[in-house]
């Protein structure tokens, strides 16, 4: 299935029925009354998060969603039949945005998360809101309020615990093999992996954590440059970065520190926050390195990255050194578990209109003299 992760779509609420001006005409009783009904609340079009899902591709073709209206009161009493609400389910870690102002309507980072992207309309007052003293046959109503229009965009953040980047054919998809039952494509040649791959990386019986490869940056990413730009969005919610690194590239003209380096100075431009999110380098493709020059092209390769984190060389087409890369990672994240979700606010109930209570006016008989 094509990977789609954003989309803009048209939601359209129901308008609200109007209220009914009708009065009870029923044999032997001449002075019936108002006796119109209200209208009925139009379907308001909500989301919700559903952990089944991945894609965003049904809104990439389905861009415009309407509810139905309320019904309109009736005499005798009778309400009008509010219409039901319009249920759109998209995959865990989309973040809802209103498409014309930019405002965050919701993240709906867990399965079952729920938001209102267009709140249907109240349905209208009947006549018989409005009968009093001085007002025995009211002929007013009112009409319903019409739905919520919104233009919205979902754009969806995968949920990973550990994120890989690093440069096209830096064997981030071979690494995403080795360590666990994912599958992406692998070749020899630059920009390979086309959409994101998750996949569930398990240290024992009882702990896992997921891993998200996404296509190789460039130069320039931040600005649009490569295909990488489009998903440095999957990073945002990773807690830990493993880098990773040709060390033996295919060119000869290739530098690995400056390539490095380059992808550091791309996620500081696209965003800071992103930048200081603890990140480990691993240099990879260590059988192409001869076994007596690994440990000094290592070394050297640390020293001009300045980096101060962890370090661990693989070769991820043998599988060397990634038992022991998978084992740190799982350490620091039990070490370092994410933070709490922050509760979902209780769904609201739509407004139920009743009836004005019927004060009796009658008079009471005054006693004989």
């Amino acid at each position: 299935m094509k990977f789609v992760d954003e989309a803009v779509i048209e939601a359209h609420a129901g308008a609200g029925g109007n209220g009914s001006a009708a009065f009870r005409r029923e044999k032997y009783v001449p002075r019936g009354g108002p006796s119109g009904g209200d209208g009925g609340r139009g379907g308001s079009i909500h989301a919700i998060a559903d952990r089944n899902i991945n894609t965003l591709i049904d809104y990439r073709y389905a861009r415009i969603h309407r509810a139905k209206g309320g019904e309109n009161g009736m005499g005798a009493d009778k309400y009008g039949r509010g219409a039901d609400d319009v249920v759109l389910r998209v995959p865990v870690g989309t973040v809802v945005t209103d498409a014309d102002t930019g405002e965050a309507i919701a993240d709906l980072a867990t399965d079952g998360a729920r938001a209102t992207l267009a709140r249907g309309g109240k349905g209208g007052l009947g006549n018989i809101h409005f009968k009093s003293s001085t007002n025995r046959a009211p002929r007013q109503f009112t009409r319903g309020e019409p739905g919520e229009s919104r233009r919205i965009r979902f754009e969806l953040k995968v949920l990973a615990d550990v994120g890989l980047l690093g440069m096209p054919n830096a064997g981030k998809s071979t690494l995403i093999r080795a360590v666990s039952a994912a599958r992406p494509k692998v070749a020899d040649y630059p920009f390979t992996t086309l959409a994101p791959s998750l996949g569930v990386v398990r240290t024992d019986e009882r702990r896992s954590f997921v891993v998200a490869d996404i296509p190789g940056l460039i130069e320039g990413a931040a600005e649009g440059a490569g295909l990488g730009h489009r998903f440095l969005r999957h990073l945002a919610r990773t807690r830990l970065l493993l880098h990773v690194v040709d060390l033996a590239p295919a060119d000869p003209d290739a530098d690995p520190v400056r390539e490095a380096k380059a992808i550091v100075a791309e996620l500081k431009k696209y965003d800071p926050a992103l930048a200081k999110k603890p990140r480990w380098l691993v240099p990879n493709k260590l059988d192409l390195v001869p076994e007596d020059e690994r440990e000094t092209r290592v070394a050297a390769f640390v020293k001009a990255m300045r980096h101060k984190g962890p370090v661990f060389p693989i070769a991820a087409i043998s599988g060397e050194g990634c038992r022991a890369l998978t084992f740190a990672v799982q350490s620091w994240l039990d070490a370092h578990p994410a933070e709490p979700a922050a509760p979902e606010p209780a769904a609201e109930t739509p407004e139920v209109l009743r009836p004005a209570p019927v004060v009796s006016r009658r008079r009471r008989a005054e006693p004989a003299a």
